[in-house]
């Protein structure tokens, strides 16, 4: 998953993802446990989060 500069850092992708893998320091970023299920996608208001 790619998370683009329109990341406002509002945390919604972060509160949803099943894997915790998802930091939150002003900008959204993946860790290692990200298994790309896309979930996150869902719930980005901006629409910042898609597939690399």
């Amino acid at each position: 998953m790619k998370i683009s500069n329109d990341c406002v850092g509002c945390g919604q992708c972060a509160a949803y993802c099943p894997f915790d893998a998802i930091t939150v320091f002003g900008r959204a970023a993946m860790n290692e446990n990200c298994t790309e299920c896309g979930k996150c996608t869902e719930y980005c208001p901006v629409c910042a989060i898609s597939e690399a």
